[in-house]
Order: structure tokens, then sequence, then C-alpha cells
């Protein structure tokens, strides 16, 4: 079988041939085709990978189709690559701003972008394990590799091959969407899916985009000696999060080295002898082009539902929103259902490993699941991480939400003191009738991890006070929490129950 032409495979060396030989293996063979299987998955990403293995546990007959390579962009080119380098460029930080503690390193931090760029491949390829066609061939999936598409409303065509189906599932994620800049093609860029195979450290780099995705690799570059230029069209940073924790985000990368350009345009782009030249318009009015030797492109996704054959499958979908679904994920065809970035606005890896439990048992078993109740938290990895879970304080006044917010500084905390914290904050909404929490931010360190408990309360309907009455080990950051759940349970103590209280303890003198 020949191997799919992928940007994630470049350069050719010992961990991408590793990567390959899991998720796209070049000697794979296509299984035989079944009468008629329970579950067609196509898209082998994160929520096709859990969807497909799931169902088949249950001892269901499952094909999983994937033109590229197994892991989706989780694996090959997002979650896995992305927190790989940033953890190389968190590494070089620590280094450098080792001196608050009163080591002093010698000489400059020498940085080996290559070394940088094998220790990204490595990860991926140690990873990739787990989501080889050989462990899911194992486990009872028929994996199918190549282009492939809807025939009919329970059948789909790979490779001169019929797979017949009485449920299906579309999987196949999302790609980056490029903005129509002119000059931009001619003079090329790059996105997540080629930026990551680069082995040379751009000298100037230009990121459009001002998303977790750009975010992101602009911290990272720049900590790894790059120029960085983030150009964003809003006046802020992640305009999903809570504006006082972005602020502290955007502080902390201006002082990186980051140059951020809000409410700034690129209008066109030029090729040139050594590299791109961007011409800008910004609210000061400054037109000087920015020369720069690559761009990266972070300015959203876009669903991928292109030659998949939809129309002959009764799959009603849209190039900008996706696959629609109803609640139930379930498509315009009752047989059909989509799962992940394809169809849903929150594109995590997280939401579409829970997307894809949900379909296992509304496809399978007719259940009736509900993606509205499912409660997603995120988070940014830049430093500080910012994370999320429910509504934002912005939010809650455009819904006219009451809540009440406790907000504990993680710099005072015996942990934050001790580790060096210079800023960062815990922000917990609760509603006003009881200590139900409505929504969290968290920013600083860990904060994907301190924003968890957090979510696991909300999911399961637990209040502040069942924080405030768990112990947690000293010192830790999640003091913060029993921190903000100790002063909503003090805001409970109402002027009639402390003077209840007061002759009480008179009376028990």
């Amino acid at each position: 079988m020949t191997l799919p032409l992928h940007p994630a495979l470049l350069p050719d060396d010992e961990f991408n041939r590793r990567l390959a030989a899991n998720v796209h293996p070049a000697e794979w063979q296509n299984p035989v085709p079944r009468s008629r299987y329970n579950l067609l998955v196509v898209g082998a990403g994160p929520a096709g990978l859990i969807t497909s293995i799931a169902a088949a546990g249950l001892g269901a007959r499952v094909a999983l189709v994937e033109r590229d390579l197994m892991g989706g962009d989780c694996l090959n080119v997002g979650c896995v690559p992305s927190k790989s380098l940033l953890r190389a460029a968190s590494a070089a930080e620590a280094i450098r701003s080792a001196h608050r503690f009163g080591i002093h390193p010698s000489g400059s931090v020498e940085i080996d972008f290559g070394g940088v760029m094998q220790h990204v491949r490595q990860s991926r390829a140690v990873l990739s394990r787990h989501d080889a066609a050989a462990r899911y061939r194992d486990l009872g999936v028929d994996v199918y590799f190549g282009t492939g598409e809807f025939v009919d409303r329970d059948a789909f065509e790979i490779g001169g091959s019929r797979l017949t189906f009485s449920r299906g599932v579309i999987c196949t994620g999302a790609r980056a969407r490029i903005p129509p800049i002119p000059g931009l093609a001619t003079a090329g860029y790059l996105t997540n899916e080629t930026v990551f195979s680069l082995t040379q450290r751009p000298g100037h780099l230009a990121v459009l985009g001002g998303g977790p995705i750009g975010c992101e690799l602009s911290q990272s570059f720049v900590r790894l000696g790059s120029r960085v230029s983030l150009i964003d069209t809003g006046s802020r940073l992640l305009p999903r999060d809570d504006e006082a924790a972005v602020s502290l985000v955007q502080a902390r990368m201006r002082a990186d080295g980051v140059e951020l350009r809000l409410q700034t345009r690129v209008t066109r782009v030029e090729a040139t002898a050594t590299g791109k030249r961007l011409f800008l318009e910004s609210p000061d009015g400054d037109q000087s082009p920015l020369e720069v030797d690559e761009i990266l492109i972070a300015t959203g996704r876009v669903p991928n539902i292109e030659n998949l054959g939809l129309d002959r499958a009764g799959v009603q979908a849209d190039p900008q929103t996706g696959i629609g679904v109803n609640d139930f994920l379930a498509t315009s065809n009752r047989r059909i259902f989509a799962a992940g970035d394809v169809c849903s606005a929150w594109r995590f890896t997280h939401a579409a490993d829970a997307m894809a439990r949900l379909v296992v048992r509304n496809a399978l078993f007719h259940g009736r699941q509900r993606a509205s109740r499912l409660l997603i938290p995120w988070c940014t990895y830049t430093d500080p991480e910012l994370a999320h879970v429910g509504l934002t304080a912005a939010e809650a006044a455009a819904r006219r939400v009451s809540i009440k917010t406790f907000e504990i500084n993680l710099a005072e905390l015996d942990r934050g003191v001790v580790d060096g914290v210079t800023g960062g904050l815990v922000r917990i909404h609760v509603l006003p009738d009881g200590d139900r929490i409505a929504g969290a931010t968290v920013v600083g360190p860990h904060a994907g991890d301190l924003i968890s408990p957090l979510a696991l309360a909300m999911t399961n309907g637990l209040g502040l006070s069942a924080i405030s009455k768990t112990i947690f080990p000293y010192p830790t950051m999640a003091e913060a929490l029993k921190r903000g759940a100790d002063a909503s349970n003090r805001t409970r103590l109402t002027p009639l129950v402390k003077s209840l209280m007061q002759r009480w303890f008179q009376w028990t003198r």
C-alpha cells in the first residue's frame, strides 16, 4: 500500500518511520468486507477511534475507514506535537529564569532547534502505539485505509469494496482555515499540519490568529529563539476566555518577547528573495510592511466534509459549521451520526472523546443521550496556562444569570510563594441560591489540572461545600479551590444565623 503524502511524515527519519508503521503501515492490506457492519466509522481521529474501539469492545462488527493517518490531528499535527514543543520551550525559559531562585547557569541558553523537533517527533512516535492500526485490528475492528465515499444511505465504497452498515458515524475532523489574503498562497505559509516538520528555526515568524493554537505556538517559538509577531484582528487574544485572565497571558507573552499586533489586518502578502512581506492595516495607521521568514496560519478551523458523498447518503452539511446534527448527534439520515470537530463548535480532543461515547449509546442502543448536557472544560497551554469551565462573568451578565464571584490570587498561596508564582488567579462563579458552581476560570501553573475538580463538581451536581469538606494535601495549588469554597461558606452566614449562633454561645458558656 502506498503511504499518504502527509506533511507529518517529514522529515524522513527513524521516528517518523515508526509513526508511519503504526498509523499507516506500508504493507497494510484492507480486509475483505463483512456482509453487513453494525457500525461504519469514517475518520480515525480521537472521535473515530473511541467510537470504533468502544463498539467493538461491546461485540459490534465495526469498520473503521481512514484516508491518511490514524490518530488524526491530535496525535500527528495537534495536541501531542504542540505540547512536546511547549515542554521544550518551557525548559529553556526555566533555565533563563533560574536566577530568581539563586541559580545562575553559566553562559547563555543554547537551543538546538533540530534537537527540539526531534524530541517532538520522538514523543509522537512513542504515543502512536496507542492509535496503531494493528492494535485496533487485534481488538476486532476492520481497519480500511484509502479514499472512499458514501454511495447510498447505508453503503460506503473504498478501494473497490462496498461496506454496508446498519449505523454510521462521520468523524472526519477539521483543518486549518486559510484566510483569503491576496498573495498568501504564492508566498507560502505554514499551518499546524506543516509547522512540526520544520528542521530549521525561523528567524522571524509571523503568526496570524490569536486563538489557542496561535498563542501556544507564538510563545513556544519566541522562547526557542525566533522573533515572533502575532497578528490578530481582535482587540485581545483568546476571545472565549475571561478578560482578566487573558490580560495575564498577554502580559507574559509580551514579557517573553512576542510582538502583539492586535486590531490589525493583513491586506496582502508578497514573496521576497529571503522570505515574505506582509502589508498591514492597524489602528495607529502604520502601513509599514513586515518582513518575515515564515507565516503560520492559526485563524480557525473548517470541517472536513468534501468528497464524502454526503448527498447520496442523505446527510446535510454546511461548509463552515460542518455536519448538521441534532442534540443526539444524529444527522438528517437517521442511520448516520457524527462526532468531533466535523460537527461541533467545541473542537477539543476531550470533547470529541465525550461525543464518541455518547454516539455509541445513541447509535447502537437507541439511547437518548444529549450533547447539550455535556460540560466541556478547556485549557490553553501557554505560560501561564488558562483553563475554563461553565459560564464566564460576561456570559452570565449577557444571559442575565445572577452570580457571586470568589477570586483567589495564586501568588498568595503558600505553594505559590515557594514556587515563585508572580501572577495567577482562580475565579469561581456561584449561583446565589446556594453554592452551586456556574463556572470557573483558572490562570496560572497547572490550570488545566486545577479546573478538573471544578468540572467534576459541576458535572455531578456538587457545590463548593463538597470541596470545602475535602482534605487536600499541603502545600498544593489546589488550596485555592478550598479557599474559594471557604469564602463561599462565609457568605452563607447570614445576620440571622450569626445572631442565633451568638445566642447559642452565650447560653453554653
